[in-house]
């Protein structure tokens, strides 16, 4: 992963230009650590770690699946929605909104886990966003957004009283803010105190045009004021959006949020942050009305800290499992695959009855590295039956992919555009061949270059070889509620039990 820095002393916005929607961020000592959404890409709710709120390594899944079972199959846009990270007395907290199930907690004492067994604190349908707060008079409460799409209410932000050890909620909640005409949609509250104040920070006016308000009260219940404190203004960064506070152990104050990048998902911006007469500034207030707009760059946090393992989309697959960077599109089955000299995915079939890569659980998805990479593979399909295909994809709501195919004893190779008509949870997509080929043997090579226009090219070699673009370039789109992703995949093209399997030598990326 590339970080950008306009120089050793400054830093440039995006500081991560990866698809990390919703992101949450504490310091816990001199360490930061983020969580962000993942909806049905599963493992879920990634924990990132940074010394200097730049750099950034992964260090766990805080859910590696979900209880549910209906999410042994893709649940688009549904999953987990924006959690939120505390320690308190020794313990993370993520809060994980399922805003089809309910409201839930997982723990560690370890931000490399294990964390617990997902516990629901509130069943119920149309909460989203939980932040805790812990009082210093031993209270607790969590602050909550609601879901249009589930309960028909999107600008309306709850607090509910909290047992102390995050175990339940001990009442339904009450209203603390409600402006419809002044905040069209508010969501993703983040809870703090200062100074005798309590604060709820929380986004209104919708992800790609939004402004970040900030309410504020003497009291955890109410009633709240309102002040819109950061807005794109003269900027280029639409909707600054959802994030979070954090302070460096020097004192100063620094904001995170999202930028809805389209195609390229949700990407992370830094933003200074002060405090005048009692309400944050973030970004720069370039005409003194006392609303910040975001900054192209500044100067950085901290001393410049390289993580140990920092961001890698590459794998070698040499064991003893896949990489942190992986996630499938639904509840991960051990028999999907095997790490051994190689990845080796097998082809269940699919429980829809069609397999389009869009239904199906088993594509191997990760966030994209940037704006612009290349991917390559090499892979050979061994074994198998007559429809029996593995390959490289680009997933969202238009995809495509270029595979090897068993057709009739010989091989293809074919390049697949995918559409999705009906963009529900479980959705409706037809897919056809843009183009194909013949091909002479089982391994092959494969490539794919994502431009930042959006364009996906696709190319294949017999291994060592140059290699040959094969059809036209296919459009990529962002998928509900997360940017397009690259993957691997294999399967049988006519849903057919099969003995067959593919074994792919390693993901290799370019940026």
């Amino acid at each position: 992963m590339l970080y950008n820095c306009v120089n050793k002393d400054c830093y440039e916005n995006p500081v991560l230009e990866m698809d990390y929607s919703d992101p949450d961020v504490i310091r816990v000592g001199e360490d930061y650590y983020l969580v962000s959404s993942s909806f049905t890409y599963l493992p879920g709710v990634p924990l990132l770690h940074s010394r200097d709120l730049i750099h950034w390594e992964q260090l766990s899944w805080c859910l590696p699946r979900l209880p549910f079972a209906r999410y042994d199959l893709p649940a688009h846009g549904c999953g987990s929605w924006a959690p939120s990270i505390r320690y308190h007395e020794g313990r993370f907290y993520v809060f994980i909104p399922l805003p089809d199930e309910g409201i839930f907690v997982v723990t560690a004492t370890d931000p490399r886990g294990p964390w617990s067994e997902p516990h629901c604190i509130r069943e119920t349908v149309g909460w989203i966003d939980p932040c805790p707060f812990w009082d210093e008079d031993g209270n607790a409460y969590m602050a909550h957004a609601f879901a249009n799409s589930r309960c028909g209410i999107k600008h309306r932000i709850d607090v509910c009283r909290m047992s102390p050890d995050a175990s339940r909620l001990l009442d339904d909640g009450v209203q603390v803010y409600c402006n419809p005409q002044l905040h069209p949609t508010m969501e993703g509250p983040k809870m703090y105190k200062r100074e005798g104040y309590y604060y709820i920070f929380v986004p209104a006016g919708g992800v790609a045009t939004g402004w970040q308000t900030v309410l504020r009260s003497r009291s955890p219940l109410g009633p709240y004021e309102a002040k819109v404190v950061l807005h794109q203004g003269q900027s280029a960064v639409n909707g600054p959006h959802q994030g979070a506070w954090v302070t460096t152990p020097e004192g100063a104050d620094w904001f995170f949020h999202f930028q809805d990048a389209g195609v390229h998902g949700r990407i992370l911006h830094l933003q200074p942050m002060c405090w005048v007469d009692g309400w944050p500034v973030m970004g720069r207030d370039r005409d003194g009305d006392g609303i910040g707009e975001p900054v192209d760059s500044w100067p950085l946090p901290l001393p410049a800290a390289l993580p140990q393992h920092p961001l890698q989309p590459d794998d070698g697959f040499e064991g003893p499992d896949l990489a942190l960077c992986w996630q499938w599109q639904g509840n991960p089955r051990q028999e999907w695959y095997r790490v051994e000299n190689g990845l080796r995915l097998f082809m269940p079939p699919c429980a829809r009855g069609e397999s389009l890569l869009w239904y199906m659980p088993n594509v191997l998805t990760q966030i994209a590295p940037a704006k612009q990479y290349t991917m390559r593979t090499t892979l050979t399909l061994e074994d198998g039956e007559d429809g029996d295909e593995a390959g490289l994809t680009v997933m969202g709501h238009r995809y495509s992919a270029l595979s090897l195919r068993r057709t009739g004893g010989e091989y293809r190779l074919v390049l697949t555009r995918g559409l999705v008509t009906e963009r529900t949870a479980q959705g409706v997509a037809v897919e056809q061949v843009a183009a194909e080929q013949p091909f002479r043997g089982n391994t092959v090579s494969l490539e794919l270059r994502f431009d930042p226009d959006g364009m996906v090219r696709y190319a294949w070699a017999i291994p060592g070889n140059t290699p040959t673009v094969i059809g036209p370039a296919c459009p990529a789109d962002k998928s509900t509620w997360s940017g397009a992703r690259p993957g691997l995949f294999a399967r049988n093209h006519l849903n057919r039990p099969t003995s067959g399997s593919a074994r792919f030598d390693g993901a290799r990326f370019g940026i």
